[in-house]
């Protein structure tokens, strides 16, 4: 047995999806801390509690998984008491890779992954959670809060009751995920958090929205695919007095934003939500009316809603068949040096309708 990859079966675990392996992981990842080693994961269903973590361990299995199903390496929650499935609060350095995990649909508010603050907190946390499968959690699929340097790559968040992605934190990489059919938003940063690119992502089927950003600062929103948010696509607006401020989005493909029956309040029926900011570049994106997969209801109503906009470019979007009832609607209260111009596209029509029931668009 390699002193930096320790299978956990020589730990005594079982991964027959009915014996308890909790002990065995735990005792697997004292020893990963002691040699600042992995533990592998080989392919089975094991049933855990909470896992914590030590610093700079690793934990790693086989990502097999399908989009709707687990496979490959499974860890599979058994303790409706646990905060979390696996805790990486003071964990610098962690590594998550090639895991299932699943919630079970266990207690209340469970994450699937979680970082809580440590006492330690000059040196950056620095997880990396990479290809893992992660569902049925009661709380977030991720929850960092806070965190300080992240990456997130190649991951599918999806059936969780709270958000996808949960951040309060700073300095990250978001590339190359599904954050799909969580019961928040696909993406959640509602406290301090800044410096973060998100990248390549297919963010849909999220009921509170796809991204949800309140006074965040410095992201780079590029090149996403977000569909069928229950509420906007994008939404950026103040957290209190603190505007969400210096933002490029650009390059993303938003559709069939503010599906009826999950939008809260009217202006959220829109593909992007932009108020209160300040240093917004907001250009090239494109945006497009839709129902559910099999007919229903059509939505958004708007294309854009804005309002208190500072030092913010707002141009050359693209509303191809873009709103219901207005592309850009402009509640004013505008501060200086604002451009919003060239959002070109047309209002849904009855012609619209019959191109979408031939299928041809």
């Amino acid at each position: 047995m390699s002193i930096d990859r320790l299978d956990v079966t020589a730990f005594g675990a079982k991964g027959d999806g009915q014996t308890d392996d909790t002990a065995a992981f735990r005792t697997a990842l004292a020893e990963a801390g002691n040699s600042t080693g992995t533990v592998y994961v080989p392919d089975g269903t094991f049933l855990v509690g909470e896992l914590q973590m030590p610093p700079h361990t690793g934990i790693v299995g086989n990502a097999t998984w399908g989009y709707r199903s687990g496979g490959g390496s499974i860890l599979k929650l058994n303790n409706p008491a646990a905060a979390c499935l696996i805790n990486i609060t003071g964990a610098v350095g962690a590594t998550v890779n090639g895991l299932t995990l699943h919630g079970s649909g266990l207690g209340t508010g469970i994450h699937g992954i979680y970082m809580g603050p440590k006492d330690d907190k000059k040196e950056e946390d620095t997880p990396r959670i990479e290809r893992c499968h992660i569902s049925n959690f009661t709380g977030d699929g991720v929850r960092f809060d806070p965190v300080w340097c992240f990456s997130m790559r190649g991951c599918e968040v999806i059936f969780n009751k709270g958000n996808g992605l949960y951040v309060r934190g700073w300095d990250a990489f978001i590339l190359d995920n599904w954050f799909s059919g969580n019961g928040g938003a696909g993406y959640m940063a509602d406290a301090a958090n800044a410096s973060i690119t998100m990248t390549g992502n297919r963010i849909e089927w999220n009921h509170n929205g796809g991204i949800r950003i309140l006074g965040g600062s410095h992201y780079n929103i590029t090149g996403n695919y977000i569909d069928r948010s229950g509420g906007p696509g994008i939404s950026l607006r103040p957290n209190g007095d603190s505007p969400s401020m210096c933002f490029t989005v650009t390059g993303n493909v938003i559709y069939r934003s503010g599906k009826p029956e999950w939008v809260t309040e009217p202006l959220d029926s829109c593909h992007a939500r932009l108020e209160g900011c300040h240093g917004l570049v907001f250009t090239g994106n494109s945006m497009c009316v839709g129902q559910d997969d099999g007919g229903g209801v059509n939505s958004p109503e708007y294309g854009l809603v804005l309002r208190g906009l500072l030092n913010s470019i707002i141009r050359d979007n693209a509303l191809h068949i873009g709103a219901l009832t207005e592309l850009v609607h402009d509640l004013g209260e505008h501060r200086d040096g604002v451009i919003i111009a060239d959002n070109v596209g047309n209002l849904y029509t009855d012609r619209d309708k019959a191109i979408w029931a031939s299928d041809q668009r």
